[in-house]
């Protein structure tokens, strides 16, 4: 459910405000109104600061800590200003490195050389030329005149002819030149350079261990310095500038200690409930159950504040549809008992995340009895004396079907029944008419149906006519009671088309239900199959090579199903039931005015 808000405007002289917003940020209930102004240059020089500590303290959270943290007597600002000259230091260090490992590949064929003997022999007129050859042209010239091979590449040859005089040689090859440095003498500043890129690693791993609390600290203070200039930037200034006027939003369960503190300090503030026409923050409250579906729901939008939240209504069709696309009970009860062993060491904050994962692991089972897989073996044909006497109760892939459809035809409807109720609470009952008619049509065909083929009334009777005649009359006169009756009517044949063709290819995206739950238990069929092979192959290895090829099989089609498994269920949800419920959305979040207590 959606929290009821109330709307506070406050008027404070100007003498007193710091102190009122200082007290009103220790509260921290209040979400306060913001306008569409410019920002300030002061505040845009607090965001820079803000995200270059942000950057730095998940950099240092990356690093090797050893859990010996100890709080370092340096400042902030001077923690990260030598953060990032070291970074700096490191690109360059990290791209010299580049180049000297280049230039070592470069060099490496030409081995070592005495520089300083080269050139005492060139005083000597004694001259060196350096060609690549291949070894046929390399053993026609030592033939002619002094060569020396000095490294091999495949069929080519690094070769040096040595020369008296400053003549060169004859050679119809490119001559090539000496580097100017030794490959030994490379490998040396290669070395250097690795070893000052360790020292300011070693000095990240350093700060990770002992900056952290005091870059987290300093954050958090220009977080609270930064909401605070926000709130004076969306302060209203009145009669000279000397009363100021702020306005925000307060849960109606959190006005207590609000309005004992207003009264206790005199201060003057009005009080109303808030209008269609604006925009107010969106606190959602949800029971123990629902409250786990929340971030699911906020992936797509929070609903906006006249209508209703839909978590408490798609969180069990999402946890049905979870266990029916995964749909094996061997992995629904890992997910089931590894969510619980993980909860007893995780932190508080992942806790709720590992209680959703126990939920679809508990419909996962669920699912996985009534199709009867466990983990990928198939209970309905494989018979064991554990499932003689309830394998009649497992439904076969055809009847998973139609399941897939019911299920869909169940939540669309339910959808319907949303939606009258989410627009009889934003504009009245006469807009939910046009909805009630189609559930006339749709619940009335059902049951008409159905007691027909049972013979409790029969075929062709009039009651169905009845039914579409009075389902239709509002559908086509009430889909949109604020126009005349033509416009109505226009828009009610329009209503019809969109509707039918829609709930059509709704009910056929359900399909994927059955889909993705026959896919994961085929996967989890040739993983056993091909293990069963690998057992057989070897009375030794077979039993090892079974067990490593079961766990890897399994873990991969875990993760792949899994996946499809968490994401078409909020497909289903999000395009499918949410449209049928009339969600609009767009809501804004509540974040109160309040101090980062990090």
């Amino acid at each position: 459910m959606i929290v009821p808000m109330l709307k506070y405007t406050f008027l404070v002289f100007h003498k007193e405000y710091q102190e009122f917003l200082k007290n009103l940020q220790e509260l921290g209930v209040v979400h306060v109104n913001e306008k569409e102004v410019e920002l300030s240059e002061s505040i845009k020089i607090k965001c820079n600061q803000i995200s270059r500590y942000e950057n730095i303290i998940q950099f240092l959270k990356k690093r090797n800590n050893t859990g010996t943290d100890t709080e370092t007597a340096m400042q902030a600002y001077d923690i990260i200003e030598d953060i990032f000259e070291k970074q700096k230091e490191l690109e360059s260090l990290q791209n010299k490195v580049e180049e000297l490992e280049k230039d070592i590949q470069r060099t490496k064929p030409w081995g070592n050389f005495s520089t300083d003997l080269i050139q005492k022999l060139t005083e000597e007129n004694i001259h060196f030329y350096f060609y690549l050859v291949s070894r046929k042209k390399a053993q026609e010239l030592e033939k002619e005149q002094p060569v020396k091979i000095i490294s091999e590449q495949g069929n080519q040859l690094l070769i040096a002819v040595v020369q008296l005089g400053e003549d060169k040689p004859d050679i119809d090859e490119e001559e090539l030149q000496l580097p100017a440095v030794t490959y030994s003498e490379l490998e040396k500043q290669l070395e250097k350079q690795k070893i000052a890129i360790e020292e300011i690693n070693a000095c990240f791993d350093e700060y990770s261990e002992s900056a952290l609390p005091v870059l987290e600290k300093t954050k958090a203070q220009l977080l609270n310095s930064l909401s605070f200039d926000k709130v004076i930037m969306n302060t209203d200034r009145k009669v000279e500038n000397k009363l100021m006027i702020l306005e925000g939003w307060v849960p109606q369960t959190k006005t207590l200690s609000l309005n004992h503190y207003l009264e206790e300090h005199n201060i003057v503030f009005v009080k109303s409930k808030g209008t269609p026409e604006e925009k107010i923050p969106v606190l959602l409250k949800n029971n123990r159950f629902s409250r786990l579906f929340e971030p699911i729901g906020s992936m797509f939008s929070l609903p906006d504040y006249a209508e209703m939240d839909l978590t408490v209504f798609f969180a069990p069709f999402f946890m049905m549809f979870f266990g029916f696309c995964l749909g094996d009970a061997g992995y629904g009860l890992l997910f089931l008992v590894g969510g619980g062993i993980y909860k007893l060491k995780a932190d508080k904050i992942v806790k709720p995340y590992l209680s959703l994962i126990q939920l679809l692991g508990l419909a996962t089972i669920i699912f996985g009895a009534i199709s009867g897989t466990l983990f990928g073996i198939n209970l309905i044909e494989t018979k064991t004396p554990l499932t003689e006497n309830f394998r009649h109760l497992f439904l076969n892939p055809d009847k998973m079907f139609n399941l897939s459809l019911i299920l869909g035809g169940i939540q669309i409807i339910f959808g319907l029944f949303v939606k009258a109720a989410n627009l009889t609470k934003q504009f009245g009952f006469s807009y939910a008419l046009a909805t009630c008619g189609w559930l006339i049509i749709l619940l009335g065909s059902i049951t008409y149906t159905l007691l027909s083929m049972a013979g409790v009334i029969p075929e062709n009777s009039t009651i169905l006519y009845i039914i579409l005649a009075v389902g239709g009359f509002f559908v086509l006169f009430y889909s949109d009671p604020g126009v005349n009756v033509f416009a109505r009517v226009g828009k009610g044949v329009w209503d019809v088309y969109s509707t039918v063709t829609g709930i059509f290819g709704d009910m056929l995206s359900y399909i994927r239900l059955f889909a993705l739950g026959l896919s994961s238990a085929i996967l989890g069929f040739v993983i056993n199959d091909i293990g069963l092979q690998i057992l057989g192959s070897s009375k030794i290895l077979g039993p090892v090579f079974f067990v490593i090829f079961l766990l890897l099989g399994h873990t991969l089609n875990i993760l792949i199903s899994s996946l499809g498994s968490f994401v078409h269920p909020m497909r289903l949800t999000f395009v499918e039931f949410y449209k049928n419920a009339g969600f609009k959305g767009g809501g804004e979040e509540y974040k109160p005015f309040a101090k980062d207590e990090r």
